[in-house]
């Protein structure tokens, strides 16, 4: 299937991450102009998504240089291994994770919508993760699930503007993920399997929005309504 997306501008954050890469690669392949962006080296642009500033100035860049932004897909954020599972459920941890990832996302999008709106097209992604659906872990579960609502209620907002917002929700990602996917668990995918999720979502031909998708298998044993 052709998904329509040869010369978009595609922008990717967070695009030297083990998600983020295989995002940027499975676009290229689809013949997208890609951008990544993240706070280290290695990537096209360099983007602080706790900073406004920062965010401002590389979008506007791409734009310059681009002349507009056709999708934009977020990926950056800490990774789950850095939070500290002794202060799951503390206050601060809780505000920094939510930052890091739920911030970042809203604060990216904010930036990439005006130019998108007067375009009368976009397409927006964030990747989230399927412990918004599990408790035990506070912080991972908040700064999930804050993604999760912020880029639903900005689907809300922009709905007739021919600009979509989604999310993808992996469970555990890894080169080699196994099959068997345990009770009140959810099942791992692959970088690329999550790739394959989010690139149909850029494309013009879908008009999918306001959506949070699974991948691996959903919580096993959870009714997600």
């Amino acid at each position: 299937m052709d998904l329509q997306i040869t010369d978009h501008v595609v922008l990717v954050v967070g695009g030297t991450g083990l998600i983020g890469s295989a995002v940027a690669d499975a676009a290229r392949a689809e013949g997208a102009t890609v951008v990544t962006a993240a706070r280290g080296d290695g990537a096209d642009l360099r983007l602080d998504g706790a900073d406004d500033a920062s965010v401002d100035a590389a979008v506007g860049r791409v734009i310059e240089q681009h002349g507009r932004i056709d999708a934009l897909v977020v990926a950056a954020a800490p990774p789950a291994q850095s939070l500290d599972p002794a202060k799951q459920g503390d206050p601060a941890q809780v505000a920094a994770a939510v930052e890091g990832k739920a911030m970042t996302f809203l604060r990216i999008a904010n930036a990439v919508i005006p130019t998108m709106r007067a375009a009368g097209y976009g397409r927006i992604v964030g990747l989230s993760g399927q412990n918004a659906l599990i408790t035990g872990n506070i912080t991972g579960a908040v700064r999930n699930a804050a993604l999760i609502i912020a880029a639903q209620s900005l689907a809300d907002e922009l709905a007739g503007t021919g600009v979509a917002v989604n999310v993808v929700n992996p469970g555990p990602v890894t080169a080699s993920p196994k099959a068997e996917v345990a009770a009140g668990k959810p099942g791992e995918s692959s970088p690329e399997q999550v790739a394959f999720a989010v690139l149909p979502l850029l494309s013009p031909r879908s008009a999918i929005s306001a959506e949070s998708i699974a991948v691996g298998h959903r919580v096993r044993g959870v009714v997600a309504l």
